[in-house]
């Protein structure tokens, strides 16, 4: 198990112009803004993730090895559906892990709202954007790789693990399940989030067998109220 500190390793030379720099030479990105804990801010994220999900696919295609799918460039409804049922909850002064963080949107949701948010993904392209988008709330936002199964955070525990979207991928459910495990405080609760994929219906009822209380929550968001987004609420029995 790969051990990561909890307390800030940033480089003390990094700024927003190095890190669009660094971005920059990576990928197109953008400055974009969307409603985040009730007000409209700037995320910085990917300009194209449909052609970066293309290229990865002919990379994948073509043999080479490694090449991970960019889902993490897409702000997912997921993300904006955590932040909606967030709002009324009490969350000042709370530590707060989000896993799998892709844009940052959750982690910043919370954030926003008085949290101190350690914010993480398991590749590192995203964590450059996330950086930059939470320059402002630097004091009181991390932001780590954390990779589900091969990295551990040291340090305190966390009352409140957030996720959106990172449920879709079975063969990473008993990873993700060590991870919760590791980082959560007892008596602490985590809060998933999904567009009710079938397959969330799937690790609904697997992760109950694995021995945790679940509730459901509904959350219509007035852009597609047809489509609502499930938020799972895990408490560790």
């Amino acid at each position: 198990m790969n051990q990561i500190s909890d307390s800030s390793t940033d480089s003390p030379h990094e700024n927003l112009e190095t890190l669009a720099n660094q971005a920059s030479e990576r990928f197109q990105w953008h400055w974009e803004e969307i409603p985040i804990a009730g007000e409209i801010r700037k995320l910085a994220v990917a300009s194209d993730p449909e052609g970066m999900l293309i290229d990865a696919c002919e990379r994948q295609d073509a043999g080479e090895e490694g090449v991970i799918d960019p889902f993490w460039a897409t702000t997912w409804r997921a993300a904006s559906g955590l932040d909606h049922y967030l709002s009324d909850r009490a969350l000042t002064g709370m530590r707060v892990l989000e896993l799998g963080c892709g844009t940052g949107h959750a982690g910043l949701a919370a954030a926003h709202r008085g949290s101190q948010v350690v914010l993480t993904d398991g590749v590192m392209d995203p964590l450059i954007l996330v950086r930059m988008s939470t320059w402002d709330l630097r004091e009181r936002c991390q932001v780590r790789q954390l990779r589900f199964g091969i990295d551990r955070i040291e340090g305190t525990a966390f009352p409140l693990i957030l996720g959106s979207d990172i449920t879709y991928l079975r063969s990473l459910w008993p990873e993700l399940d060590q991870c919760l495990r590791e980082h959560l405080a007892e008596g602490g609760e985590v809060l998933l989030s999904d567009p009710y994929r079938i397959i969330g219906n799937e690790f609904r009822d697997w992760i109950q067998n694995r021995g945790w209380s679940y509730r459901e929550h509904k959350i219509e968001l007035k852009d597609d109220p047809a489509h609502p987004i499930r938020v799972m609420q895990l408490t560790a029995q």
